[in-house]
């Protein structure tokens, strides 16, 4: 592939004859002149650089050449060719490699013009580890690592938490980390309530072990019709030699495996690994909701709410989601969906190139798959018209917000700060974010108190969250020429009295940050909820009807960001106390503390450890093994 920069402030060959830059059908004729016919990825770029449109094309320069009969094309793409400043192309070998180009573009660089997929979460998968003689299962996120077996994905971690209870029920297999199973001594709970054949202590032969997760995987791959039938054998086998106990034990087993097959909607017996996906528009806005179907078992369901304009049909909405939500994982072998897909044909080639394996993309009419189907698209529009009904009402609330701080319009963003820390140590600060679709997950930030503060100094520890958090802001805005950033608050809300709003309005003061409404929100007397006081500095402190729906609002977001503060003051503290000494010691990485812990069980092991059992340890040379054994020996001198 190669890129090249056409038009505007790219090529002085392409730049019309002006002394000041132009923009719009000028720019894109001037890039056409050494466009190429090729397949490839053109971008749209605005004065600032910023990227506003990423299409595909068959043949580029005649794709491009549409833009400029700028009356034929929809209001939304006339603005976008009106603040086009230059062009970039990257040319490709096929329209399959440009449409996953193309994907990948629009999701890394998130073009306004764009239809875009709001997907930041990574999906959760079912692992299998196969290094160790007792493999444990287990949930997985993140890049996938040699020496295990993965299924999935999986919707949440709740569905994949639920087929690791069934597993559990079936298999016994174990799910505890390879350094609590080499410290063992007795059998854990779970080996009690039979959910573990506790291998730590051999109460299972490596043999009869390995059965097990033989027979997990032919289940986990679809194969568990089988499985009960050789379970029923089995059964009726140990009924007639009079051994109850196994033939219970088989009993349970098959109940456990019948349990994941109840619903033929939920669970259909026509498709074995694929994707049941749906589309829904309504009021502007659309829905899409996915099934993921693996080994013929539902792995739960998601919705997503992509960001698009008006005019955009459901059809195109679907394309562009099944290019962006596929970028960054393999797709399966069938695609189920419940509108027709333009270009569905390239998308499938493009889809099995990203694969390895050839994808299809069917829509069905009739039978189970059509079924499956409905019932995919009667969750999406349920979702969408959920999501339409809480919008209706958080937009109320927002007005309410505006009236009450007497705003010219409803805020779009509302900022909430909070500290915590014990005693001074492991402070956090952190903020979080409210507008009109409600807690806004992605914008939340924490910020680590670097100091020097005086512990528990609460105003020092919110002057340096906020000199942090709009130091950036203004510096992001002065290098893209503009006076505000993208993401300005219109409201800034902080838990206290008169003593900390005086504090933070001087911070903001300071850094020159005016046109933010500065709310406090101070507890009533006895810290009784509904009784708080809003200070606001342009009028004197005031109180909100006890069930003003305002004032809950302004509650939850107080507490959200309270919530937020403590939950992340305790994941730092927890992280500071799983420190070891063995984290001191020099040359000793992750990984060596790693074979070292499975190895001797603690770090109180490998502190009592001789210097012949240090050396015996895997992943430990001679070298290593004489800095570990000197470093918990101070008085030993290597010979």
């Amino acid at each position: 592939m190669t890129e090249e920069t056409l038009g505007g402030t790219g090529e002085k060959s392409a730049q019309p004859d002006s002394a000041t830059p132009v923009t719009g059908v000028e720019v894109i004729h001037a890039a056409l002149r050494t466009m190429p016919l090729s397949p490839g990825v053109y971008r749209m770029l605005g004065a600032k650089g910023e990227v506003l449109y990423v299409g595909k094309a068959r043949a580029l320069k005649k794709r491009v050449t549409s833009y400029t009969h700028v009356s034929r094309l929809p209001e939304r793409l006339r603005r976008m060719v009106s603040e086009t400043a230059s062009m970039e192309i990257v040319t490709t070998h096929t329209e399959a490699e440009a449409l996953l180009l193309e994907a990948n573009y629009i999701k890394r660089m998130k073009p306004r013009f764009n239809i875009l997929l709001r997907d930041d979460k990574s999906y959760p998968w079912l692992m299998l580890s196969e290094q160790h003689p007792f493999p444990q299962l287990a949930k997985h996120r993140g890049k996938m690592e040699k020496g295990a077996s993965y299924w999935g994905p999986f919707a949440s971690a709740w569905a994949v938490n639920q087929t690791i209870t069934i597993l559990q029920r079936v298999f016994r297999l174990r799910t505890c980390a390879d350094s609590v199973f080499s410290s063992r001594t007795r059998p854990c709970l779970l080996f009690q309530i039979k959910r573990c054949c506790a291998p730590c202590v051999d109460r299972i032969s490596e043999e009869d072990y390995a059965r097990l997760v033989k027979e997990a995987k032919e289940f986990l791959s679809g194969e568990d019709n089988a499985l009960k039938a050789r379970f029923a054998q089995e059964m009726e086998e140990a009924a007639a030699t009079l051994d109850y106990e196994k033939a219970a034990v088989l009993r349970d087993r098959i109940r456990a495996l019948a349990s994941m097959q109840d619903s033929s909607v939920i669970n259909p017996s026509s498709i074995r690994d694929g994707d049941v996906i749906a589309v829904w528009q309504q009021a502007g806005q659309a829905c899409i909701q996915v099934f993921f179907i693996r080994g013929g078992r539902n792995n739960g369901n998601r919705s997503f709410f992509p960001v698009h304009t008006k005019d955009e049909t459901e059809g195109d909405i679907l394309a562009a989601f099944l290019g962006q939500f596929y970028d960054d994982k393999p797709p399966p072998a069938l695609l189920l969906v419940n509108r027709d897909v333009p270009e569905a044909a390239l998308l499938a080639e493009a889809l099995s190139i990203r694969r390895g394996h050839k994808v299809e993309i069917l829509r069905p009419q009739r039978g189970e798959r059509r079924d499956v189907v409905e019932h995919a698209e009667t969750n999406a529009r349920d979702a969408l018209e959920r999501k339409l009904a809480e919008s209706a009402g958080q937009a109320k609330l927002l007005e309410g917000v505006a009236r009450v701080f007497g705003l010219d319009a409803p805020p779009q963003r509302i900022e909430t700060y909070d500290n915590s820390h014990i005693m001074g140590t492991s402070p956090y600060g952190v903020m979080i974010v409210g507008g009109p679709e409600g807690f806004d997950r992605r914008s939340y930030r924490k910020y680590a108190i670097k100091g020097p503060i005086t512990p528990g100094d609460d105003f020092a520890m919110m002057r340096e969250v906020l000199e942090r958090r709009f130091g950036r802001a203004l510096k992001e805005a002065a290098e893209e020429g503009v006076a505000r950033s993208a993401d300005w608050p219109d409201v800034l809300l902080i838990d206290g009295g008169a003593g900390q709003f005086s504090a933070v309005r001087e911070v903001l003061d300071s850094l020159g940050v005016q046109d933010v409404k500065l709310v406090a929100i101070a507890k009533g007397p006895d810290r009784d909820a509904g009784r708080e006081w809003f200070h606001t500095g342009d009028a004197p402190p005031f109180q909100l009807e006890p069930r003003d729906p305002v004032l809950y609002y302004l509650q939850r977001l107080r507490d959200e960001a309270h919530r937020f503060a403590i939950t992340t003051h305790r994941a730092g503290r927890s992280k500071k106390l799983v420190k070891s000494e063995l984290d001191e010691i020099s040359g000793v990485g992750p990984a060596r503390k790693r074979a070292l812990l499975n190895h001797f069980g603690s770090a109180r092991g490998v502190s009592q450890a001789g210097l012949a059992e240090l050396e015996a340890a895997p992943g430990i040379n001679r070298e290593t093994a004489r800095t570990i054994y000197g470093h918990f020996h101070p008085d030993w001198a290597p010979s």
